[in-house]
């Protein structure tokens, strides 16, 4: 099974930027997608952005389209979220995991996996 390591939170100031990292060993990148999730204090995960490793097929959630860039690097076999125009509404714990990723929507499979985390705090 796939395990997920994420790296890369910290705290920014408003408008700053951010790299996320996530890298995937025991297997492959999951060729069904690969997503970053996003908790916020006191709310439910959500899902903000995913990538079809192999497909030119990407989702955003509105709260993040225009400002958040996923990528993936199959040698490396690493995915990325790449934040810029950060807000403090971005504030919260990111997941990385194994996803369904459809050009309109993604999702959790019941195989799904997530890795630990890490903070993003955005505040002046």
């Amino acid at each position: 099974q796939v395990q997920l390591v994420e790296s890369g939170g910290g705290l920014v100031q408003p408008g700053g930027s951010l790299r996320l990292s996530c890298v995937a060993s025991g297997s492959k990148l999951d060729y069904n997608g690969m997503g970053w999730y996003r908790q916020a204090p006191g709310k439910e995960r959500d899902g903000i952005a995913c990538m079809r490793p192999t497909e030119d097929i990407t989702y955003y959630d509105a709260s993040v389209k225009g400002r958040f860039t996923i990528s993936v690097d199959n040698f490396k076999n690493t995915v990325y979220l790449q934040m810029t125009n950060l807000k403090p509404e971005d504030t919260g714990v990111y997941y990385c995991a194994t996803v369904v990723c459809r050009s309109r929507f993604m999702g959790t499979m019941a195989s799904s996996t997530f890795g630990q985390g890490t903070q993003v705090t955005v505040s002046a």
